[in-house]
């Protein structure tokens, strides 16, 4: 049995802290990170709530009881005081409350991939309804009376399209005014609410939840409102995934701020609305959102509308792409395309899902055309989500061994509310609910068919013991019969176990061609529940021969394998480890350093192959989703030209053995 070494050791590579003490700059940075989605719904909550109906006491002061006491349950106690707890080394959204409870329950991949696809397909709603409920404010002035839908339809997607152009580039300078812009956005909220409230003083008997329970047992249908009450706190799942960026502290002093600013326009709304009891809205034509505005601010409330619409679609296109990127190294969504813009911690772009989005919000746009429209559809992807997270949450306190009764309360309270709101929003499908179902839909088996097959695949690896083999690779990195290689020989190994290896990366080194190496490297990658730890392990089998490096990442640690591998090398041939110098007499007397080649095996699915129907369903999805993802070597940051590509088969499953009769040769 082979013995560790002396320089068997584990390196940091860098450390990470977290701030969570609330500052004034984290304040307002969390303004214009956070808080789009649920801080542009006055926009839209309640012209859904009275589409369609008359305007009575009953339906406005219910909708807003349901408004306030929704904000309350579901965004400030379950997500602002309860789920910011569950944060992985400061780092939040479903994704990493996965990754602190996968361990536990290998069941919790379900709940994470419906959450995380359902997330995404609401996600091609949220801009297309926050632009167009901006836009169609232009119809409030008279100037504007004559534009059609036609022409607001055409400014939407032209908007959309900058957006998504400009995702390329990063916000690290643009971005530093959106949380100043923000602010000014919910200082108008409270402003206008406050203005208005004085229209009906009777509006406060609002805040008894009595006139909630009312709406919801006695108005006609009054249950299904919650579909439309829904849509105030669609958001709040943003606060949990964005805590990495701005720290709970940050979140839990702005969130005030933001939820007395919502409130107090909502209120306003309300007390506007009452006085036009009687009146059958419209919402295709007013929004009392616009209708709190003097005539000569309206304009002005337009813009403001219309950049914090803007700013809203933009920290949810980022949060799609800091999601897909978890995903991918969870190993539960294709690999992808990783841009850097900027040097903000955080700041990444995924041209795919760029892509993805935009065409979304643009099948959006043009099936539903009016914000009122959406509003009938959106919402019943985001009801999935949450409750997803609920399942998680609870498992996470379970582990942390919380007393039973609050986990069996907090389940009962919550998985109510939030079925009730996916059963409300459950009449939305036939309304265009079934785009963003599609949608999810796809995401979700997308997914499943990535994480599925790769269990499959990597269920039939055979692995065999390296120590069976040490003998033969000095023999070979020794016999100069065979020509040389490489100087170095680097394969990348999935074996846990470093006394373990692919029988395959054996096949490559003896069999196919032997390839004969002054030096082999193992080189092994462990991704981690922690989001961003940079370390690794040295492991000298044999020194200056048989070298095995393990780097153990966080799941949002970016996968540069060369780079990091570099810095390995360099380290242990300052540590005199290992050396690298070539050993060409003519190169090693003047101290030039021998070639690093690095071998990918791309793998594809043998037609010698008996499975069952959903495993070949599934293996033919992996590998036509494989055909659109990026390259092994392009995935783990490799340069392609030091790599050499050899593809292996996999056999899954053997066919059944086949018998032939030899016939006997006629004279």
């Amino acid at each position: 049995m082979q013995t560790v070494s002396k320089y068997d050791t584990l390196y940091p590579l860098s450390t990470n802290t977290n701030l969570n003490k609330a500052t004034t700059a984290g304040i307002v940075i969390a303004l214009g990170i956070i808080y789009g989605d649920i801080g542009t719904s006055p926009l839209y909550v309640f012209n859904e709530i009275c589409n369609g109906k008359m305007i009575s006491e009953l339906l406005i002061l219910g909708g807003l009881s349901c408004i306030i006491w929704t904000l309350t349950l579901q965004t400030t106690v379950k997500y602002v005081v309860l789920t910011l707890k569950a944060d992985n080394k400061g780092e939040g959204g479903i994704f990493s409350l996965f990754a602190l409870v996968r361990r536990h329950g290998k069941w919790t991949v379900f709940p994470a991939m419906i959450g995380g696809a359902a997330l995404l397909a609401d996600g091609m709603i949220t801009p297309p309804i926050s632009v167009s409920s901006a836009i169609e404010g232009l119809r409030l002035i008279p100037t504007f009376n004559d534009v059609t839908g036609l022409t607001i339809i055409y400014i939407v997607l032209a908007i959309l399209t900058a957006l998504f152009f400009f995702q390329q580039f990063g916000t690290a300078n643009l971005g530093k005014l959106f949380g100043p812009i923000m602010l000014i956005w919910f200082g108008m909220l409270a402003v206008l609410g406050v203005y208005h409230i004085g229209d009906d003083w009777g509006i406060f008997k609002a805040l008894n939840p009595y006139w909630a329970i009312k709406l919801l047992t006695v108005y006609p249908k009054g249950f299904w409102l919650l579909g439309a009450v829904f849509l105030c706190t669609t958001g709040a799942e943003a606060l949990y995934s964005d805590l990495g960026h701005c720290g709970r502290g940050n979140i839990r002093v702005s969130w005030v701020f933001v939820k007395t600013s919502l409130i107090l326009n909502y209120v306003g709304q309300g007390a506007w609305l009452l006085n036009h009891k009687g009146m059958v809205w419209d919402a295709s034509k007013s929004n009392p959102f616009f209708s709190l505005m003097p005539e000569w601010f309206t304009l002005i409330g337009i813009v403001i509308a219309t950049v914090a619409a803007i700013i809203a679609s933009q920290a949810l296109i980022s949060g799609s792409f800091t999601l897909i990127s978890e995903a991918i190294k969870l190993n539960l969504w294709p690999k992808m395309k990783i841009q850097f813009p900027t040097v903000e911690r955080g700041q990444l772009f995924i041209p795919g899902i760029n892509v993805l989005l935009f065409l979304g919000c643009v099948v959006v746009v043009l099936i539903f055309k009016e914000s009122s429209q959406m509003g009938a559809a959106y919402g019943l992807a985001i009801t999935v989500t949450m409750i997803m997270t609920s399942c998680l949450f609870s498992y996470y306190m379970f582990i942390k061994r919380v007393p039973l009764v609050w986990i069996v309360t907090y389940l009962i309270v919550f998985l109510t509310i939030e079925s009730s709101f996916l059963f409300a929003n459950l009449q939305k499908f036939k309304h265009g609910g079934y785009v963003t179902l599609i949608m999810g839909g796809f995401l979700f088996f997308t997914m499943l068919t990535w994480f599925k097959a790769r269990k499959i695949k990597n269920r039939y690896v055979e692995f065999v013991r390296l120590e069976d083999y040490i003998s033969i690779i000095q023999e070979l990195s020794s016999d100069t019969s065979i020509p040389k290689y490489a100087t170095h020989l680097v394969y990348l190994t999935s074996a846990n176990n470093p006394k373990e290896i692919e029988h395959k990366v054996i096949y490559s080194i003896l069999y196919r061609k032997p390839k004969r190496a002054d030096i082999y490297w193992f080189v092994h990658v462990d991704v981690l529940d922690d989001p961003y730890t940079t370390e690794y392990s040295v492991q000298t089998i044999i020194p200056n021969q048989l070298v095995r490096v393990e780097f153990r990442l966080g799941f949002r640690v970016e996968h540069r394998i060369q780079m990091m591998f570099r810095k390995v090398v360099e380290e242990m041939v300052k540590n005199k480890e290992v050396n690298v110098v070539s050993r060409y007499e003519s190169l090693s007397k003047n101290d030039v350093m021998g070639d690093f080649r690095f071998i990918v095996m791309e793998k594809f699915l043998s037609r010698d192959n008996s499975l069952p129907l959903w495993q070949r369903l599934m293996m033919r999805g992996y590998f036509i989703l494989k055909r659109f993802s990026l390259s092994e070597e392009r995935g783990f940051g490799l340069d392609p030209s030091d790599v050499t590509l050899e593809k292996y088969p996999i056999y899954v499953s053997a066919i059944p053995d086949v018998h032939l009769k030899r016939l006997e040769e006629q004279s």
